[in-house]
């Protein structure tokens, strides 16, 4: 792996993508650049974050990417079917079969919010996980508060130092 690893944040419009990287730059008390992130153990992070048009994703988007995370708004339900199937087509990419996926359950927050087990059941996530050859996390997450978010921080250190040689 390179010193600084590329992660891909994927997901619909209005998932809370922006949100959370503006989040993660909070806590880590980085500068102005949205996008590289400073771990506890001075590994770097350039997080690319992809529009949230439901449309292809290019193949072009995941050279030299070491990790993906793909969010999901567990509070709007018409929108799971899409994000299913954005899933599965970025989780089938060659370039990506080995990469660690986070796939974030966001707005656990909101009152209308669908539980852990409906939408997991709703992707069949159990059946996913099963198939992936990429290792999968799954966890819940709420941008706005910030609940959640040290576990996507802790997430990211654990990938980057098994991938790295500290």
């Amino acid at each position: 792996m390179s010193s600084n690893e590329i992660c891909l944040l994927l997901g619909a419009t209005g998932v809370g993508k922006t949100l959370l990287l503006k989040r993660l730059q909070n806590i880590l008390s980085v500068g102005t650049n949205l996008t590289d992130l400073t771990l506890k153990r001075k590994k770097k992070v350039t997080v690319r974050e992809l529009g949230g048009c439901m449309g292809p994703i290019w193949p072009s988007y995941f050279e030299d990417c070491s990790s993906v995370i793909f969010m999901v708004d567990s509070a709007n339900i018409s929108q799971v079917s899409s994000s299913c199937i954005q899933l599965l087509t970025v989780l089938s990419a060659e370039p990506l079969h080995s990469v660690s996926v986070l796939i974030l359950f966001n707005k656990k927050d909101m009152p209308c919010t669908m539980t852990l087990t409906e939408i997991k059941s709703l992707f069949r996530m159990d059946d996913i996980i099963a198939s992936a050859t990429q290792p999968i996390t799954t966890l819940e997450l709420s941008a706005c508060t910030g609940q959640g978010l040290q576990d996507v921080l802790s997430w990211l250190e654990s990938i980057t130092v098994n991938d790295s040689s500290l």
